[in-house]
């Protein structure tokens, strides 16, 4: 799984193996290790969640994806999900979670695992 976060926009990216443990389990996660703390981000099914949603405690951004959604995800076409959560200051939070797509580019990154780019097919 990716992280990219830019500004108040947090995208995860997860591959083919990744939303198959989603669905199977109920959730997935990475760590990076920053010397003694753990910097951990997280995909949570949930029943009781509509739209994406998103924590961050204990050094730990956890989305929300609903139950019933992340069952399905794998055998669906459906490439990701997105909202936008008012924060209690006033500003707003936009998430995204989608499938890893194989770069348009060449890179040195193993993208075995990562799903078709439908542009490469055309």
């Amino acid at each position: 799984m990716k992280i990219r976060i830019q500004g108040n926009t947090v995208r995860y990216r997860l591959t083919k193996s990744e939303v198959e443990t989603l669905a199977q389990t109920g959730y997935y996660k990475e760590e990076t290790l920053f010397g003694e703390r753990t910097f951990v981000y997280a995909i949570k099914a949930d029943q009781a969640i509509q739209e994406l949603h998103a924590d961050y405690v204990n050094d730990t951004i956890t989305m929300y994806l609903n139950k019933d959604k992340s069952s399905a995800w794998p055998k669906n076409e459906i490439v990701g999900f997105s909202s936008e959560i008012k924060t209690s200051n006033g500003n707003t939070l936009s998430l995204l979670l989608e499938k890893d797509f194989v770069c348009m580019d060449n890179t040195d990154e193993d993208q075995s695992d990562n799903y078709p780019n439908p542009k490469l097919s055309k």
